[in-house]
């Protein structure tokens, strides 16, 4: 897909050379942003390791209106309702779309355009966005001796607990799914210091993944607490902790929870996390 030509608004691929103007338009604070800037920064434009291309729209200016991540994952950010139409029949022709994620009503729209009227999604998830800045203050937690960034010694108990989760949320265990790809990418996110763990010897308390980080940023997911070791303080008190080393490098954190765990949002708002808004999740098989 080439630029649109002059005077007609249209869809693009974009590439290294638009990185600075796309950055600048990503300077915001949804999910969205956060996450396509973050693989932008780590990954430039490579499909293969954003798992996805990444899309431009522009106006009849030529004035850059949304910047979408379509593929295996695909989400968006778009200023008008022109550029998220435009985003949908573009992802019509990609194959291989597994999961989809953007704000409620935005998601809505897209999904309506990009399946039909009367399609419901197959599978689908709503969160809740909530986020931790410095000015917040939280109930005081005691310290955690052990928790840690992890290393490649603990890669076999971060792949069995992500692949729990996802498995949980999305009904597909990406271990039997992608097994190599999922793996490496667990790999990969150790080996930039981005999964934070505390183990007991060989067994996995507690893990926590950065995602995406940003300047402005920090965007946390596949937050796990072992099953049998709930409700003794432990996802509080780490959770706590995480953040307070987190924000010593960036203005905010934020992360999404599933709108039915009553517990986890207790959690979050209890280490001085704020609700923002909503978001939904489309599984498709």
């Amino acid at each position: 897909m080439s630029e649109p030509a002059a005077g007609r608004p249209g869809t693009a691929l974009l590439s290294g050379e638009h990185a600075a103007e796309v950055l600048a338009f990503l300077a915001k604070q949804s999910i969205a942003s956060i996450i396509l800037e973050g693989l932008i920064r780590d990954n430039n434009f490579d499909g293969s390791l954003n798992r996805g291309r990444f899309y431009g729209f522009r106006n009849r200016d030529g004035r850059l209106q949304g910047v979408a991540l379509i593929g295996e994952i695909t989400t968006f950010e778009t200023e008008t309702e022109d550029a998220l139409v435009a985003f949908a029949r573009c992802a019509q022709d990609v194959p291989g779309i597994g999961l989809i994620i953007g704000e409620q009503e935005r998601l809505g729209t897209f999904w309506r355009r990009y399946a039909g009227e009367n399609q419901p999604p197959p599978r689908q998830s709503r969160e809740l966005l909530f986020e931790l800045r410095r000015r917040s203050s939280g109930a005081a937690a005691e310290q955690v001796r052990g928790l840690r960034t992890a290393t490649l010694d603990d890669i076999e108990t971060v792949v069995a607990a992500h692949a729990e989760m996802a498995f949980e949320e999305s009904g597909v265990d990406p271990v039997k799914h992608d097994p190599h790809g999922f793996r490496r990418r667990c790999g990969r996110r150790i080996g930039q210091g981005r999964v934070w763990v505390l183990t007991d010897g060989r067994r996995l308390i507690f893990k926590a993944d950065i995602i995406s980080e940003t300047p402005r940023v920090i965007y946390v997911e596949g937050v796990y607490v072992r099953p049998e070791e709930r409700g003794r303080g432990y996802g509080f008190r780490c959770v706590s902790q995480l953040g307070a080393a987190l924000l010593a490098r960036t203005e905010a954190i934020c992360l999404l929870v599933n709108e039915q765990n009553i517990i986890a949002q207790n959690l979050y708002r209890k280490a001085g996390y704020e609700f923002r808004g909503c978001y939904d999740t489309i599984f498709i098989p």
